[in-house]
């Protein structure tokens, strides 16, 4: 039962006093204004979300100036007709949507005599401003990267797409924490059960509190027992827009710089923004690097671990040899040598992570280097172990999600368990396994490993990248009338179509000419 707005001042003032008992940094100002000084009002505010309201050049210091002098009746139809002469504000019918609002770093107004409380924007919470986007960088392209307010973060994505046709839709969860969540679509180009699915998932776990969209995304997946992510995320307001664009839908939560969007396939966490900027040449070469780096970053310990302990004979004499000499000395098995390893670079790795910008660098060098090189010198390694590992960890690091990246580095050691108990027989039931697995994951529907079908975005783009001109539709799940996304302009103009034909000409004149 929701308690509606009084049009007595001490009833409301009681309600706001009691549900803020001990809350030091939430403001409860008495202003009086009208004629005489006479209308008592109350305004309620989180401390550092306001400016100075005693400063005429503020909002609420202009917003008194309005109101002064006016008699009850005349300030009463001030309020009702929004005569105030501020650009946002908003009538809340009850006391929990007034406070509700003042969480959200709005200023709240009770006025003696009005039987609403009115809303008001100032400055809001502090947050960090918009700068660069360090976690996915590119040589082109826009550099902006999302913020920490979901406001801000929307409107990054709206520069980008300035049509109505976007929509933004907004909810609040988390029943402690009432953190804004918000969707941001293409109205004509979503497909309706993507929505569907995503309020049905939304509404089926009430939780205190969210903070980043990674709780929203561990919720909402479907193969939740999976290490592969079914929705891809991004820190870069141009990428949330371009997938937008393709029928994709983005869910950015308050308070997180980081966007989800949905549905993803696997071929989209090995795209990157820059990929539609670029020439299709260097953008499919790049791929393909991308590509073979995933499968070294899975295989390359559990082949060499395969072929050292059961496929010898593959090896060229020479590398024989070279092999069992330097493994000559060393103590462990090549399984549990590996294993040393690849747990040692994935603790530099962390410690590089945890560590401050100026010292995470040197982590990476005194780790890869120094301690590598003393292991290699107290015999505890052989020096192909240390190659063969670095290299894995390079791989892992050229795979442009993080997200895959960290599902890779985890099932890389079931494969280094099979290589090294099973040599390449087990390399390639591993192989099967996880290709059943891929397959059988979905991503709200869309099939994890689907191959585009004809005149799909996927035929064109995936491993290769066509170039710019063939790039002519959208993927499968967009409705069928908006499918086509690049096509020529028919209405040429008629100096355009003069232009053309006298480039024709002259050409043909030319190849008479050389005949």
């Amino acid at each position: 039962m929701q308690t509606p707005v009084s049009m007595d001042i001490r009833e409301n003032k009681a309600y706001v006093e009691a549900a803020c008992a001990d809350c030091v940094d939430i403001i409860r100002q008495e202003v009086h204004f009208g004629e005489g000084q006479k209308t008592e009002g109350l305004l309620v505010f989180v401390e550092v979300t306001a400016s100075n309201v005693l400063l005429q050049e503020s909002v609420m210091g202009r917003l008194f100036a309005r109101l002064d002098g006016l008699t009850p009746e005349e300030l009463t139809a001030v309020l009702e007709e929004n005569r105030m002469g501020v650009s946002r504000s908003k009538q809340l019918d009850t006391m929990e949507d007034a406070l509700a609002g003042m969480l959200t770093g709005d200023m709240v107004l009770f006025v003696d005599g009005y039987d609403k409380a009115i809303q008001l924007a100032d400055k809001g919470y502090p947050g960090k401003p918009v700068g660069n986007c360090e976690a996915e960088k590119v040589i082109r392209g826009s550099s902006e990267g999302f913020t920490d307010s979901v406001k801000v973060n929307e409107a990054l994505v709206r520069k980008r797409i300035r049509n109505t046709g976007m929509k933004v839709a907004e909810l609040r969860k988390g029943i402690r924490s009432s953190t804004t969540v918000a969707i941001l679509y293409m109205e004509e180009l979503v497909d309706p059960s993507f929505l569907k699915q995503l309020q049905e998932g939304l509404e089926k776990y009430v939780i205190d509190g969210i903070f980043d969209g990674g709780t929203l995304e561990q919720l909402l997946e479907k193969d939740w027992m999976s290490p592969f992510p079914q929705f891809q995320s991004t820190q870069r307001p141009d990428r949330a827009a371009m997938e937008i664009l393709d029928g994709r839908v983005a869910v950015i939560c308050d308070n997180s710089p980081t966007a989800l969007l949905f549905p993803a396939g696997f071929s989209s966490y090995l795209r990157v923004s820059e990929d539609r900027y670029n020439r299709f040449e260097l953008v499919t070469f790049e791929r393909l690097l991308r590509y073979g780096a995933l499968l070294a970053a899975l295989l390359i310990s559990g082949l060499y671990l395969s072929v050292i302990n059961f496929h010898t004979q593959i090896l060229p004499t020479p590398l024989l040899l070279s092999l069992a000499e330097a493994r000559s000395g060393v103590p462990f098995p090549a399984l549990v040598e590996v294993l040393i390893m690849e747990i040692s670079f994935e603790m530099i790795r962390e410690a590089g992570v945890r560590m401050p910008g100026p010292l995470s660098g040197t982590i990476g060098i005194v780790g890869g280097l120094i301690i590598g090189d003393a292991a290699v010198s107290a015999n505890l390694v052989s020096p192909m172990s240390v190659i063969v590992v670095a290299f894995s960890a390079l791989s892992s690091f050229a795979v442009p999600d993080e997200e895959l990246s960290a599902a890779l580095r985890l099932v890389k050691y079931l494969f280094i368990l099979l290589g090294g108990f099973l040599g390449l027989a087990g390399i390639a039931g591993g192989l099967y396994l996880l290709g059943l697995h891929l397959c059988g994951l979905e991503s709200f529907g869309v099939p994890y490993l689907r191959i585009g079908k004809p005149k799909t975005l996927e035929k064109n783009d995936r491993v290769w990248r066509a170039p710019m001109r063939f790039l002519r539709y959208r993927p499968y799940y967009v409705p069928r009338d908006q499918a086509v996304r690049l096509r020529e302009n028919e209405g040429k103009t008629e100096d355009t179509k003069m232009s053309d034909r006298k480039t024709r000409t002259t050409k043909k004149g030319s190849r008479g000419g050389q005949a």
